[in-house]
């Protein structure tokens, strides 16, 4: 390769590493760290997540080759159950797993095929002692299959191994704080971009420990708690690798923790513990457990794919129409109008349907990747400049014979459609630009 080639590839690396950050510090978000003292161990992990179904639950191992294992995870993946976010297992290997980025490459040639994530990450917690054993288990597999994707292992010894996509790198330092990005492309000062992230390791500079209080201290300080409703560190746990317990806080509240043994708990067989049940009643969670979006409301979600379907339907019929009848007629032009406003609402509907949750966070809503979602931002303000002057002749279309019944229902409709979002809008505080 030519040294230009080199360094095209080079400032290309960095700029998506500067973009990934970007979104992830507007995205979902965790961290995590390790720590030893001496022949004592401790992994912690902070799930930052809009998912309102956190969960523990243990696995007993199977035949003489097996360990029993304890997991963590909110995410329902069908027949599989809960998607492991972290673990440990009875031997004292632990992990966690984090939302990253890395620049897609070559897939590895003649391994393996990752079909069932969900069980893959379970089995190495099932038959792996060590992080050397997690690296022979792994380098079996495509492992770039988790692209969006980076992983930490760490055993009781102390050693460590970074999982990213396409790298894996053990390590055995005192202390390692992780969190959203891969280490083998990502600068320093990169990192350091990152709140959670600089804040864990400016406080294990004041010195390192591996009491209970002061884990508990560090991961209180690299949680997250977002400003428009209170949402971020869904699940803090705190894994004691060398005598198998762990600590759970819930909903960044530091202030109470439950306490499993591991071994205690897999004498009980295999069961799964929903965590909100385990706590005292969290205002701050209840609100963000009652707080409807498409993506966990099927009601809504459903409106609002109904809705993109309208607009599409009803930008071409105005269009059709504007051009189709030649006869004069009252307001042509607010049926070409309707055309692109049609086009635009649909657009926006598939933002609001897709994969970035513009719910959370204050408006207007910036996509460092996407000139075209984050101005999608001001279209609730263009709905609301819009719904007083259509609805006015709206009305004043009923008292005449200029446009057909069809068409002046489907206005109607949309325009009560209108009405709908805005009010939607208001609930999810799109018109709130100071928030």
């Amino acid at each position: 390769m030519s040294d230009g080639m080199k360094k095209i590839q080079f400032v290309r690396l960095i700029l998506l590493t500067f973009l990934t950050l970007a979104i992830i510090q507007d995205s979902i978000a965790c961290s995590g760290y390790k720590i030893t003292v001496g022949n004592k161990t401790i992994f912690a992990s902070n799930e930052d997540a809009w998912r309102v179904t956190p969960h523990i639950w243990f696995e007993k191992g199977i035949g003489n080759v097996q360990f029993g294992a304890a997991f963590t995870g909110s995410r329902d993946d069908g027949e599989n159950g809960y998607a492991p976010q972290s673990g440990m297992n009875e031997m004292g290997l632990a992990f966690e797993r984090l939302v990253s980025y890395y620049p897609t490459q070559e897939s590895f040639a003649n391994r393996k095929t990752i079909s069932n994530p969900t069980k893959y990450l379970k089995d190495i917690l099932h038959t792996c002692k060590t992080v050397e054993e997690v690296k022979e288990y792994i380098s079996k597999y495509d492992h770039s299959y988790f692209i969006e994707d980076i992983f930490i292992y760490v055993d009781k010894s102390g050693k460590y191994l970074i999982v990213e996509p396409y790298t894996l790198t053990i390590g055995n330092e005192p202390t390692y704080v992780i969190s959203n990005f891969c280490p083998s492309i990502t600068s320093a000062q990169n990192a350091n971009k990152l709140e959670r992230y600089r804040n864990g390791v400016s406080f294990l500079k004041n010195g390192i420990d591996t009491t209970l209080e002061f884990c508990t201290a560090l991961s209180d300080t690299m949680h997250v708690c977002r400003k428009k409703i209170g949402d971020g560190t869904l699940l803090t746990s705190i894994w004691d690798l060398n005598n198998g317990i762990v600590n759970l806080y819930f909903y960044h509240n530091y202030k109470t923790t439950v306490r499993f043994n591991l071994k205690e708990e897999l004498e009980k067989g295999d069961h799964i513990i929903a965590i909100q049940t385990l706590f005292p009643h969290n205002a701050e969670f209840e609100k963000l457990r009652n707080y409807m979006t498409p993506k966990n409301s099927t009601f809504i979600g459903v409106f609002i794919v109904a809705f993109a379907g309208l607009f599409l339907f009803t930008s071409i019929f105005f269009l059709i129409q504007f051009f189709r009848k030649k006869e004069k007629k009252k307001y042509p032009y607010i049926q070409l109008l309707i055309f692109p406003v049609g086009l635009i609402l649909f657009y926006y509907m598939v933002v609001l349907s897709g994969r970035i949750n513009v719910f959370y966070f204050p408006a207007p809503y910036k996509d460092p990747t996407n000139v075209f979602v984050s101005l999608t931002s001001y279209i609730p303000f263009l709905l609301l400049f819009l719904i007083i002057p259509f609805c006015v002749i709206n009305f004043k279309l009923f008292k005449e014979k200029s446009w057909s019944v069809f068409a002046k229902g489907l206005f109607t409709f949309n325009n009560l459609v209108y009405i709908v979002l805005i009010g939607l809008f208001v609930y999810w505080r799109f018109y709130n630009i100071f928030s």
